[in-house]
């Protein structure tokens, strides 16, 4: 069907990549496989890729260098979103990967099903409209803060010299979260489910990196922040306000 989705599978172990392209298959989804960056890049060339599944521990090229060179590459296949693969005991590489601008990660070993489940999520969540600041009202391209704006449609920041500054899949959904609710403290497991679709785990830390990322982004100093500012035993708050710029009709 011309309507379904089509997953990348990157993993050197050849077993593996058979076992979930063969499962997610029977799902209804399409599945592509790559062992390495090369044939990875090649797939991406050749088919529209919806979703990536990365391992991050493969010889030569690892998923991590994959991860941040597709972040980097300022092709149409930047923003796609990314499934990473980790070792259950490496918490740092799971770290990494998100600053990497992985969109999730899943620490092996793991049920297909649950992989089916992430996927699922991310994809939903990947393709969700912005959620408009006036429903009543024509949906905004940009929207303006501080002496940013972000564009919705391409999905990145534009600073007050016209400059612009590439946001990965998950920085533009915790972004736009708070763009949607200016001056509201949201809590780390607010933000987690609004981004990620899923319960914070008590070790998680991956919207405390991504706040992270997203002030570097916007050049707000972590120790005084001016624009998302952290909120003492209760989450961060977007402490500017926030303008639309309706669409040209």
């Amino acid at each position: 069907m011309s309507n379904q989705d089509h997953i990348l599978i990157v993993d050197d172990d050849r077993d593996i990549r058979t076992l979930l392209a063969d499962y997610l298959e029977k799902q209804g989804l399409r599945c592509i496989t790559a062992a390495d960056g090369r044939e990875m890049r090649a797939a991406l060339e050749t088919h529209r890729i919806d979703l990536i599944v990365l391992d991050i521990m493969m010889p030569g090229e690892d998923g991590l260098t994959l991860c941040r060179n597709l972040r980097a590459s300022g092709t149409g296949n930047a923003n796609t979103p990314v499934l990473m693969l980790t070792a259950r005991s490496e918490d740092m590489d799971r770290i990494i990967g998100l600053e990497m601008g992985a969109d999730d990660y899943l620490p092996k070993p793991f049920v297909p099903r649950e992989l089916y489940a992430r996927v699922r999520a991310i994809l939903r969540r990947a393709r969700a409209l912005p959620p408009n600041l006036n429903a009543s009202s024509a949906p905004a391209r940009e929207l303006h803060f501080a002496h940013w704006r972000l564009d919705t449609v391409a999905r990145h920041l534009i600073d007050a010299s016209g400059a612009i500054v590439a946001l990965s899949g998950a920085e533009f959904r915790m972004l736009n979260v708070f763009l949607a609710h200016p001056q509201r403290v949201l809590s780390r497991d607010q933000l987690m489910e609004l981004t990620q679709g899923r319960e914070a785990d008590v070790f998680d830390r991956s919207i405390d990196l991504l706040i992270s990322r997203l002030r570097q982004r916007l050049g707000d100093n972590a120790r005084e922040p001016a624009i998302i500012k952290t909120v003492r035993n209760e989450g961060y708050v977007l402490a500017c306000e926030v303008t639309p710029a309706r669409a040209a009709p």
